[in-house]
């Protein structure tokens, strides 16, 4: 697409509301909004490994109408090990602007300070499925890998998790920051939040329903 052709086609582009509540979870997540041009207009960019192709190309096609270009392959060389990522960045746009002073501090990303009122069941989904495990698989518990907040960050996210959707949370101290642990005595609250949302090739990270035993007649 030809620079003033694009140009005037990104003047057509507004985010929906779906796609606003997906990106407050990817950017809970592992999304990152960059700029390259001083802080005028910000992309976003979604990384992700092969074992989650269907994930990525399900946020693609999400976002289909701000990407030009079809997720791609990169090989990572890491410690010896070989592995293969996807990723696609959006355009860069003005829209955007507003999510990255949100969630970026001087140098590291931030909790919002209104996040209580942009965490929708949605959005919770989609930081799940984004940055979030099983704790194991003896557990109902399930975990938000917060490590890359402050505590005060993961704190704030904490009381979210409980006022808005009843879940009873702990942070869990790790070597490289916070996580989040959702108890198991939430599972049945959480899964009903997130589940309509999950994608089938996403729902391995909710653990199994409960096994309801019932006496023999």
């Amino acid at each position: 697409m030809r620079s003033n052709a694009l140009e005037a086609y990104k003047k057509t582009l507004q985010l929906s509301q779906e796609q606003r509540e997906v990106l407050i979870g990817l950017m809970l997540g592992d999304g990152h909004l960059e700029s390259q041009n001083e802080g005028r207009t910000y992309r976003l960019k979604i990384v992700q490994s092969s074992a989650h192709r269907a994930y990525i190309d399900h946020l693609y096609q999400l976002f289909a109408d701000w990407v030009r270009t079809p997720p791609q392959a990169k090989i990572v060389h890491s410690r010896g090990h070989t592995s293969e990522n996807w990723w696609f960045n959006t355009l860069s746009h003005p829209s955007l602007r507003f999510y990255a002073q949100q969630f970026y501090g001087r140098k590291e990303k931030v909790v919002p300070r209104l996040i209580h009122r942009w965490l929708t069941p949605r959005a919770l989904a989609y930081w799940f499925m984004d940055d979030g495990s099983v704790k194991s698989s003896q557990s109902k518990g399930v975990l938000f890998n917060t490590q890359g907040f402050t505590q005060a960050g993961v704190r704030r996210l904490c009381m979210v998790l409980e006022k808005n959707f009843g879940l009873q949370v702990n942070p869990r101290k790790q070597k490289s920051g916070q996580q989040i642990y959702v108890s198991g005595t939430s599972y049945e609250v959480f899964r009903g939040w997130v589940e309509p949302y999950m994608l089938p090739e996403m729902m391995y990270k909710i653990p199994p329903a409960r096994q309801t035993s019932l006496p023999k007649e």
